[in-house]
């Protein structure tokens, strides 16, 4: 296997977790408001879907898109509904009036995990960061390497998951966020539920057969 491939499979595991969305945003509220640690068990929760993502979108460029497209359309509006949720929830936020975060969690670990299955940006916007940057290497792709680009990209999963936790659980980050906290955590809302919509409107035409003009 290549060297290029293999620097490849890391840089868009990295990238793909380092793109602002849904997950980045929960973060930085889970994190800033609940600490360092909370922040962690949320991003490790949320590798399980990292995982099974980009495994979707590497098997994908290699060769096995006549699975079709039904599953992930139904994957999509499952997301879609889930993310819809967390965004009416965030913009009925109200002050509590006390020393704790406006939407605490109180199970990080799990929030994380079910967050990262039903996450919308999923397995477009792996199939889309994995396709790039192995693109100039498809001719060397076939299923026997699967295991080592998924070893490296949970390298570059696991570095970017470092990296975004040292950046929620540093003070001066923490600080501004609970200093603008309801206004952070309304605004998260309204893209949540951008990203809901997103996620149906990609979903819905190739479940129903309906064609776009």
């Amino acid at each position: 296997m290549s060297e290029t491939l293999l620097v490849g499979a890391f840089l868009a595991a990295l990238s793909y977790t380092l793109i602002p969305g849904p997950a980045f945003l929960a973060l930085l509220g889970i994190g800033a408001g609940q600490g360092r640690r909370a922040g962690a068990l949320f991003m490790g929760g949320h590798l399980a879907g990292d995982i099974l993502w980009s495994t979707m979108a590497l098997v994908a460029i290699v060769g096995a898109r006549s699975i079709g497209t039904t599953i992930f359309d139904v994957l999509g509006l499952i997301c879609g509904a889930y993310l819809a949720w967390i965004g009416w929830t965030a913009l009925n936020a109200q002050p509590t009036g006390e020393d704790r975060a406006l939407l605490a969690v109180e199970r990080p670990l799990r929030r994380g995990l079910v967050f990262g299955l039903t996450n919308p940006k999923g397995y477009p916007v792996a199939l889309a960061t994995f396709t790039a940057l192995l693109a100039g290497s498809a001719n060397a792709l076939e299923f026997n390497a699967l295991p080592m680009l998924l070893a490296v990209s949970l390298i570059g999963f696991l570095l970017a998951d470092v990296i975004l936790i040292a950046i929620i659980g540093a003070s001066v980050v923490r600080r501004f966020y609970r200093r603008h906290e309801l206004t952070i955590v309304r605004l998260s809302g309204l893209v949540f539920i951008a990203f809901a919509a997103q996620a149906v409107w990609h979903a819905a035409p190739g479940l129903f057969g309906v064609r776009r003009p």
